[in-house]
């Protein structure tokens, strides 16, 4: 990779980031007070991803769990793909296309929020993941990329990053993903 390409990924990246903020920006602050709402219902998030988006599910996780900017009382998120023997067991025994929804059914209650993290959109395991939080009363969220693929349409709200490759669509993810746990900490501490 020479000067020329790397100049190119960083402007294709933050060109896609800024045209995001132009156009999901509603979109945005709708998902950062639907789950604010679930967090003073006393609800919970349920995160999930495979590969780099699962690495995403723990960093969510971790940001509402934890403090983004400033400190809090702890806010209740689970990444499920964190807990080896639940997926590794729930894969060998039955099928690896519903390890996330088998964890849904587990930890979701109605009410809870359940966001599904997948550059492709068509991640079997949460398609069906999806569709289970939909059939328990979650508020399904997707965090998608290469035109949504089969979970667009199942989630109640989604941002599908309009790129087809996974680097940036991961890239753009992160952005989106910060200013919604920073939202969501600013409207739970009850400031602007």
């Amino acid at each position: 990779m020479n000067k020329e390409e790397i100049i190119k990924n960083f402007n294709v990246s933050s060109e896609l980031i800024k045209k995001i903020s132009e156009t999901e920006a509603d979109n945005i602050i709708e998902i950062s007070k639907s789950i604010t709402e679930a967090y003073k219902r006393g609800k919970k998030v349920l995160v999930a991803g495979n590969g780099g988006s699962a690495a995403d599910a723990q960093h969510i996780s971790g940001e509402l769990v934890n403090t983004f900017y400033k400190d809090r009382k702890a806010l209740s998120a689970i990444a499920l793909s964190t807990d080896t023997s639940v997926i590794t067991a729930w894969a060998n025994d039955k099928h690896y296309d519903y390890i996330f929804e088998r964890q849904v059914e587990a930890h979701g209650n109605p009410g809870d929020v359940f966001i599904a993290i997948t550059t492709s959109g068509n991640s079997k395991n949460l398609v069906h993941a999806v569709k289970k939080a939909n059939d328990m009363g979650l508020i399904t969220i997707g965090l998608l990329g290469k035109g949504g693929g089969l979970v667009k349409d199942l989630c109640k709200y989604k941002i599908v990053v309009p790129h087809n490759d996974t680097a940036r669509i991961q890239e753009a993810h992160h952005v989106i993903y910060h200013t919604i746990c920073e939202m969501i900490e600013r409207e739970f501490l009850g400031e602007k």
